[in-house]
């Protein structure tokens, strides 16, 4: 069965077409897909026979709200999404001053072993389809009955790792007949798929990358994200370098403090040697308690202290907001907790 939701409008306006209907048809379905249809029968501006027809040969699918935390001390939303197949992901709303940012996933799973991250203790399942990815945002905005202002597809899973139906997703989102969200709204992060940043790169699409980083050097980062046995830094932070220079939208990175391994002040130092000079922004994350990984977060102190010596070295940089802690809301922990009760 084809699912509407995995097509671009250009290919919708072909799949209708290959039916028999005028190609408007397709643009009718694309906007009420971005709406919240959630099945055929949900597409009311279409004729019974049409619809009828449609069915015999396609489906809409919209994650199911399996579970629905609320943090009672900011209003960051955390959702456990049911997929189609019976899996689970994760969704988190967050409210800011300029809107609702929500973090989406982008696999069942992780296959990228970081130590510091409960998204990947169970490995990879499968990649997410483009309409998982975008039933995530319109899910979320369908439940709070509110406009979705930002999106980063920072949740579950390796974006990179799923390019092609990153890509689908991307192009679905921002398309003005549908969610409408402008690329700058957008943040992607990986952990340094070197080919796939200068894929990214070439794309010509103006949304915000994300490393993560979260090592000074190789050997501190080969320690603690495997995926630095493939990539070393210096790939990784030219790849960045690219982006930068092919898109003119700054490099975020991603540095999470954990103590003993990353957050001394020699670290500090050789990221302001390294970076100094680059456009770039650190963005400081308390590293979450895991308690199958044993890493212990670095003080308040220690990271203030990590923050002023980046900046005292030309590094823009900041340190993460800790949205939903009462709901443990960036640390994929629910959908794990689901697994161990089931």
């Amino acid at each position: 069965m084809n699912n509407l939701g995995d097509m671009t409008l250009e290919e919708l306006t072909e799949y209708v077409e290959k039916l028999g209907e005028k190609s408007y048809r397709g643009k009718q379905i694309f906007e009420a897909i971005a709406r919240g249809a959630e099945s055929v029968d949900d597409l009311t501006q279409l004729s019974k026979a049409f619809r009828a027809k449609l069915a015999e040969d396609a489906v809409i699918f919209l994650p199911q709200i399996e579970r629905k935390l609320v943090s009672k001390i900011d209003g960051t939303v955390k959702y456990l999404l049911r997929l189609n197949d019976g899996n689970v992901i994760e969704t988190v709303a967050m409210r800011y001053n300029h809107g609702i940012s929500v973090c989406v996933s982008s696999q069942v799973g992780c296959a990228m072993g970081c130590s510091f991250c409960a998204s990947t203790l169970n490995g990879k399942v499968r990649n997410l389809f483009p309409h998982e990815i975008t039933g995530q945002v319109i899910r979320a905005g369908k439940d709070l009955g509110e406009r979705i202002s930002s999106v980063v597809v920072m949740g579950i899973g390796e974006p990179l790792d799923n390019y092609g139906n990153l890509m689908v997703f991307l192009k679905n989102i921002n398309d003005p007949c549908g969610v409408n969200l402008g690329y700058r709204h957008i943040t992607v992060s990986t952990c340094g798929i070197v080919p796939k940043m200068y894929d990214l790169a070439d794309e010509g699409m103006p949304i915000n990358l994300a490393v993560s980083l979260h090592a000074s050097n190789d050997e501190e980062r080969r320690a603690i994200m495997p995926v630095a046995k493939a990539y070393d830094m210096k790939s990784v932070i030219e790849a960045a370098r690219y982006y930068f220079e092919k898109t003119h939208r700054r490099v975020s990175y991603e540095y999470a403090l954990i103590e003993g391994k990353n957050s001394s002040k020699e670290c500090a130092e050789r990221l302001v040697e390294i970076f100094g000079k680059d456009n770039c922004h650190f963005n400081l994350i308390p590293v979450n308690d895991v308690k199958e990984r044993g890493n212990k977060r670095a003080s308040r102190e220690q990271v203030e202290r990590f923050a002023k010596l980046l900046e005292k070295g030309h590094i823009t940089t900041t340190v993460r907001r800790e949205l939903g802690s009462d709901i443990a809301a960036s640390c994929r922990q629910l959908r794990n907790s689901l697994a161990e009760s089931g």
